[in-house]
């Protein structure tokens, strides 16, 4: 494998009974990159987070991660860490014993493991005391990519990271992020904003129906969709146009 790739995946193969949630799926993801995966709902993001994140395994393919090829065992990969569908957290303990007591699950020792930088970092610091049930969601996220910090990832794959996050949180988890790339840590992020890609990374995958419709830099799919709003696909094609011609605005 590519020593400058995080990831390198090669035909993954994900079925749930009769539902092909990815089907044959290619990605690179080189270390220091920040690559946005977006697509409509059931596109197979969180299909494709969740086996980067060692909670799936593929049917068929080949993924290899950090260098590592990815067996077909439900582990986390060594280096890997972030969350999907949100951050798991305990409500009725605070931000700073939540992130401890996840420290002591992953072995790490709560006094040496950087809590109070981490929180820090996402701007949790004036609310470590607080229990996480009146956490607002943009808390809760941030306080789960403060979890995924505590081990120093290599790989960070977020799920939608942004959720719930003001303007103001949002720069800051962007910043966050931003100096992780520069730092030489891999990000894969989803998000159904575009605002936020083209904020955020240097390339962009997009999914539908479990394929990839594109993948490759934003400036190459801007360049390439200057003149297109939406492509639409139908099984009339006649019918389709006819209706086009008596739609004002198209």
């Amino acid at each position: 494998m590519d020593e400058s790739l995080a990831i390198r995946a090669r035909g993954i193969t994900k079925c749930f009974g009769d539902v092909v949630a990815l089907d044959g799926i290619d990605l690179d993801v080189a270390q220091g990159q920040i690559h946005g995966l977006v697509g409509p709902n059931g596109a197979g993001k969180t299909t494709l987070l969740g086996l980067l994140l060692g909670l799936a395994v593929a049917d068929d393919g080949q993924l290899d991660i950090l260098g590592t090829p990815i067996g077909r065992a439900l582990a986390t990969p060594e280096g890997v860490a972030g969350f999907v569908d949100g951050p798991g957290l305990y409500p009725s303990l605070t931000a700073r014993q939540n992130l401890a007591a996840l420290a002591a699950l992953r072995g790490l020792d709560a006094q040496a493991s950087g809590i109070d930088d981490v929180l820090g970092q996402v701007g949790l610091t004036d609310v470590a005391d607080d229990r996480t049930r009146g956490f607002s969601l943009g808390m809760r996220q941030r306080l789960g990519l403060a979890a995924a910090l505590l081990t120093k990832p290599r790989l960070l794959v977020l799920d939608e990271p942004s959720n719930g996050l003001d303007p103001a949180g949002k720069k800051h988890v962007h910043r966050v992020l931003a100096d992780l790339a520069a730092e030489g840590t891999g990000v894969v992020l989803s998000s159904h904003r575009m605002d936020d890609v083209e904020a955020l990374c240097s390339e962009v995958t997009i999914l539908a129906t479990g394929r990839i419709a594109f993948s490759g830099p934003l400036s190459k799919l801007a360049a390439e969709n200057s003149d297109l709003d939406y492509r639409l696909l139908t099984s009339d094609p006649q019918a389709a146009r006819r209706l086009a011609a008596d739609t004002s605005g198209i």
